[in-house]
């Protein structure tokens, strides 16, 4: 069956097929309904009805699909389905298994029942940990993806939560030996986690809450009876109220962050677990190495240490043995304990290199001593002082890895820092006079609360002011120095800063709702999306340890058989060893001087780092894959209204064509664009206001039937009368004559580079707009700076060619498309992809989310809707142009750090094993001694995470702060 119009609305309608509870012909139980969803699939290939049999009999062969629609002309495919039985990865694999490319469009339940949630793991040392619980979680029922983040320790998991609960995924982490602790859910806007600090904590306290209105439900946090998660109705109760019901009793409630919180105590405390046992290690290994190889060299000393206590079991054999022994099996039982996790799911890590090495010096020394102590001829040596040393460096080594990978996180931290630790709430009476005023923590702010802000202070949520006038300093959002004046009315963003006067200010949103919390988890989501080339490191990683095991025991054999068989020297063998204990010492130095650590820190320590780095230079990077696009960009594709120009036009010019005042005139305009979001409607409306009375607060007519036609303009009844604003095609295609005095007008304001805007009442042109949207005071001296790295720019617009060619000559720009839709802006795109170019998309509007998101990387400017922004890979939250250079630069210096780390790492690996496994001894006589070996592996994960750390040095180009002299400059002019 193939149909010619998937997308219209009346869809459903024509084809009964599609409508629910028709499936099959007969009716369906309502607990069938719930569990249909709907998706829309893009079938690239087909050309005719031949090919669209094939594709929906294989689909419609899968169990629990209920109906699937063909359209060929659009190269759709529409299903519904049970997601019970069949997900969409299937539906989309057994498309492409009939012959033809196939990707998601649309779900429909994308916006009922996936969700996010973001989890703790402790316990990660390498990548193959990651990659294993990445496996586990991808193959739990109802996960539709997830991304696990070493450097981070958190995973994000996008999951159907109609299919699989949070506590199920928990569960799934901690089969697999790792420990999991939930930070966030799809319900964080109205969810909040209390540490309670006492002694019995029961179901009681569950009730109070759950009686209070306003609370959904109450659960004790996963894997603790302290902490109590409260989802509710932040528009009904909040935290203050849940606080209060612990009054009565003798329990005290904190409000608890496992991301903030949570991230930072548990760095705390993995710090000063790796540095209390690298500290009694140390206490133990320092007399072992001193008796093994120091006080030999002195007489006296070492004739004590040689004295025979049991047969030939001397007294620092025993010594060695004695303090080797704890450090073996309790300062490094971590390396036991996270072997047996790694080898109880099937893969092989750090640890189990750190295990086998130690484990092979210790029981081959615990067997010498044993011989010598029942043997009274035996003589043989110890390295008791390899393995304790080994496990000595190996600690110091992760606690500088624990300390430098907490740096990497510092722009989170950071971010957390700008709302201010406590708040002035005001008492209200009903007349709106303050009765009174309270300090309290700032995290007890809820929705709808008067709160006070002192000049100096910093404002404590997000709202509008009621009462008072200052200025705010508003830099950490917009990145603009000056300060900007707040009166009654405005609007104010948490963590700003109130520069003079005293404001009240009632708060309307509150917690991960507010603007700086989007920001937090937009910068959070970044750092653990993974870069396409983490992949190389995620595929090493899986056969890297099971490799070095192997390559291991090679080189003892060889060693070994080559003693036996005389292939060397007896002079190449130390005083103090035989060819047994020589083959065996470059058996575990081979073991230990390799480190899949710094492979699997390469890439996503350099990401978090430059990630950070860009949010504090107002730039949001949406993660690895965006930044690894970035630094490949060759072309730049440029919107024209707010993106080249300043993105508030005025109206300069207006001409009446028929008898009516411009009060009257204005009044049905600005009804109509009222409505709509373009910066232009924005510019009318605002000039209509001169022509009302209550210029504040104007009150329009209400506008019936309004209907916005992308990338044409408006259209409304007002007062009975059909208004339309927008440009010739809209005219042209309602039967609207143009008159001559009209068209001269639009080719005047074209070649001014304005933009000329027609008005119809009743289908009849009642008059001519000119708009003017001046250009960005840098916009000229970007472009220039552009093609001096390179980089193409061509500017594709809906505005009118006349516009559009006089602003691409005033900026440089040589290439331009005008009057361009938003399916044409995603079409150029395409066209520029095809002939070989990265292409990136920079824009603001809803008209460009389409081009935002066929773009390689979409760059949408921060001052732009919330459409674009969701569409963007790059947000430039201070919407100046010279940031679309600096995300350009940050990206190019992030994938060079990037490519620095693996030519480390790798490169550490490929010459570190061979040496260690005595490549160079029969010619240098130069060994790595195990214990040197794992220094060195320690420093190899140290010098990655530092590497990365070196990207905090970022300055961005030098030329970008001539451009901003040039619009300080111009600006005043």
């Amino acid at each position: 069956m193939a149909l010619t119009s998937i997308g219209e609305e009346t869809y459903s309608a024509r084809h009964p097929l599609l409508q629910k509870n028709k499936f099959g012909g007969g009716c369906r139980s309502s607990s069938e309904e719930e569990a249909t969803s709907k998706a829309l699939f893009r079938v690239v290939g087909m050309t005719c009805s031949a090919c669209a049999g094939p594709v929906e009999e294989a689909i419609k062969r899968l169990r629990g699909i209920h109906e699937a629609v063909i359209d060929v002309l659009n190269n759709q495919a529409q299903v519904l389905f049970n997601p019970n039985f069949v997900n969409l990865e299937k539906i989309c694999e057994t498309i492409q298994d009939a012959g033809f490319e196939a990707s998601l469009i649309e779900n429909e339940a994308n916006e009922t029942s996936i969700k996010v949630c973001r989890i703790r793991i402790n316990g990660m040392t390498c990548s193959s940990c990651s990659s294993t619980i990445e496996r586990v979680l991808r193959v739990t029922n109802g996960v539709q993806r997830a991304h696990v983040s070493l450097a981070l320790e958190e995973a994000e998991v996008h999951y159907d939560g109609r299919l699989v609960g949070h506590d199920k995924l928990l569960d799934e982490i901690e089969s697999v030996g790792f420990v999991a602790l939930l930070i966030s859910t799809g319900e964080d806007l109205s969810k909040i986690d209390l540490k309670i600090v006492g002694e019995c904590v029961d179901e009681s306290i569950k009730t109070l809450l759950e009686a209070l209105p306003g609370v959904q439900s109450v659960e004790f946090h996963h894997g603790t009876d302290k902490i109590i998660s409260v989802l509710y109705k932040h528009d009904v109760t909040g935290p203050r109220s849940f606080i209060r019901v612990f009054g009565g009793t003798k329990l005290k409630a904190t409000i608890f962050s496992a991301g903030e919180e949570g991230r930072e105590s548990q760095r705390q405390v993995e710090l000063k677990k790796y540095y209390n046992s690298f500290l009694w290690s140390l206490v133990c290994t320092v007399p072992v190495f001193l008796t093994a190889m120091v006080f030999m060299y002195i007489p006296w000393i070492n004739h004590l240490l040689m004295f025979k206590v049991i047969n030939m079991l001397n007294a620092g054999e025993i010594i060695r043995c004695v303090l080797a022994t704890p450090v073996q099996f309790f300062i490094g039982w971590r390396f036991y304990y996270g072997s047996y996790k790694a080898l109880r799911r099937g893969s092989a890590n750090m640890d189990v290199l750190v295990a086998l090495g130690t484990n092979a010096a210790y029981f081959y020394s615990l067997y010498s001593v044993t011989r010598a102590a029942t043997s009274p001829g035996f003589k043989g040596e110890d390295f008791f002082e390899t393995s304790s040393m080994l496990i000595t460096f190996i600690l110091l080594g992760k606690y500088l890895e624990v300390m430098a990978k907490g740096k990497t996180s510092d722009a989170i931290s950071k971010l957390m820092k700008l709302t201010p630790d406590t708040a002035i709430l005001l008492t209200l009476d009903n007349e709106g006079k303050v009765t009174g005023e309270e300090e309290i923590d700032g995290r007890l702010i809820q929705k709808n609360d008067v709160i006070k802000i002192l000049p100096g202070d910093k404002v404590a949520s997000d709202g509008y002011v009621i009462w008072g006038r200052s200025h705010v300093d508003e830099s950490m959002m917009t990145g603009e120095a000056k300060l900007v004046a707040k009166r009654k009315g405005d609007t104010v963003v948490g963590g700003t800063l109130n520069a003079n006067g005293v404001l009240h200010v009632k708060v309307t949103k509150v917690g991960s709702e507010s603007a700086l919390a989007q920001i937090i988890r937009l910068v959070e989501s970044a750092q653990l999306a993974k870069a396409p080339v983490q992949k190389l490191a995620d595929t090493i990683s899986k056969f890297f340890v099971p490799l070095v095991i192997s390559f291991s025991l090679l080189t003892w054999l060889v060693w070994f058989f080559a003693g036996k068989l005389h292939w060397y020297s007896e002079s190449w063998i130390p005083a103090s060893m035989d060819r047994f204990e020589l083959a065996l010492q470059f058996g575990i130095s081979v073991m230990v001087v390799a480190c899949p650590c710094a492979l699997g820190l390469a890439t996503p320590t350099a990401v978090m780092v430059g990630t950070g780095v860009g949010a504090s230079q107002g730039v949001l990077i949406k993660g690895g894959q965006a930044l690894e696009k970035a630094h490949m960009v060759n072309c730049i594709v440029f919107d024209k209204t707010g993106t080249l120009t300043m993105g508030k036009p005025v109206v300069v010019k207006t001409k009446m064509l028929k008898n009516m005042t411009l009060g009257e005139f204005y009044e049905l305009v600005a009804a109509t664009e009222v409505n709509s979001e373009h910066p232009l409607a924005k510019a009318i409306v605002n000039h209509a206001k001169e022509f009302r009375d209550d210029q504040e607060n104007p009150a329009w007519p209400q506008a019936c039937d309004f209907l916005s036609i992308t990338g044409n303009g408006v259209k409304a009844t007002v007062k009975g009368r059909e208004i339309m604003v927008g440009n010739k095609d809209l005219m042209s295609q309602h039967g609207v004559y143009i008159p001559e005095d009209a068209e001269e007008m639009l080719a005047e304001a074209e070649e001014m580079a304005q933009t000329g805007i027609l008005v119809s009442v009743n289908r009849e042109l009642t008059g001519v707009l000119a708009v003017s949207d001046p250009l960005k005071p840098s916009a000229r001296a970007a472009i220039s700076v552009l093609k001096s790295m390179s980089i193409a720019s061509i500017m594709v617009t809906g505005d009118n060619w006349g516009t559009a060619n006089a602003i691409a000559r005033e900026v440089g720009i040589d290439s331009v498309i005008a009057e361009a839709k938003p399916k044409q802006k995603a079409e150029k795109v395409k066209q520029l992809q095809a002939a070989g170019h990265v292409v990136a998309m920079v824009g603001d509007g809803i008209n460009d989310a389409p081009a935002l998101v066929a773009a390689d990387v979409g760059i949408a400017i921060g001052a732009g809707t919330d459409i674009a922004i969701e569409a963007a890979d790059i947000v430039l939250m201070k919407s100046n142009l010279e940031d679309v250079i600096t995300a350009i630069d940050l990206s190019r210096k992030t994938f060079l750090r990037i490519r620095l780390n693996y030519v480390w790492a790798l490169g550490y690996n490929l010459i570190g094993i061979p040496i260690a496994a005595g490549v160079l001894f029969p010619w240098t006589h130069l060994r790595l001694p195990p214990w040197f070996a794992g220094a060195a592996m320690a420093a190899s994960s140290v010098s990655v995470v530092c590497s990365s750390l070196l990207l905090k040095n970022y300055k961005r180009p030098k030329m970008l702060d001539n451009l901003e002299i040039c619009e300080v400059l111009v600006e005043r002019v």
